[in-house]
């Protein structure tokens, strides 16, 4: 398992839509583990490959509690199949968007069909923190942040923010 780095906002690989997965064979699965290695790193509690600029449909999440034990999950070439017309709000940040966080409102429950480590086609009903966490993370695989969610004076400041921060740094 390797640390990898993390993708920061302006990153324009960040707003590319990813490629579905073929086959689920040994070097996804050894991405799945670098990405779970990297989110726990950061800390976080979900992470598109995008993020560590891999182009390919698929996220590791782990929303357990912090005394609880860990429980990652792969989601590979998810697709949310059912929402709910019921919203929930929740304070969202993103490891691709350091120490910014707003609220959200989201659809409070979906139904996401995916493929597990192994391959196999599951599906799942999901709601609270884990449902928007899903919704967060798919969004990446689309090109999409939880930035785009605000009004656009709150989205300009973000990337204002950053942009300045991606120059001055030499990461632009």
């Amino acid at each position: 398992m390797t640390k990898r780095d993390i993708i920061i906002i302006p990153d324009p690989v960040l707003r590319e839509v990813c490629k579905p997965i073929v086959t689920v064979d040994a070097d996804i699965r050894a991405l799945a583990d670098d990405m779970l290695e990297t989110m726990y790193a950061a800390p976080g509690i979900g992470l598109a490959a995008s993020q560590i600029g891999v182009l390919q449909r698929m996220f590791v999440l782990d929303v357990a509690k912090e005394d609880a034990p860990k429980d990652p999950m792969v989601f590979i070439n998810p697709e949310i199949t059912w929402e709910s017309e019921e919203l929930s709000v929740y304070q969202e940040g993103c490891l691709s968007i350091p120490e910014y966080y707003e609220d959200v409102e989201r659809p409070a429950m979906v139904r996401v069909k995916y493929q597990d480590i192994d391959g196999q086609q599951q599906e799942i009903e999901a709601g609270g923190l884990l449902a928007t966490c899903i919704q967060h993370e798919l969004d990446h695989l689309n090109g999409k942040l939880f930035i785009d969610y605000l009004s656009k004076l709150k989205r300009d400041r973000v990337m204002k923010k950053f942009s300045k921060l991606a120059k001055q740094t030499g990461k632009l």
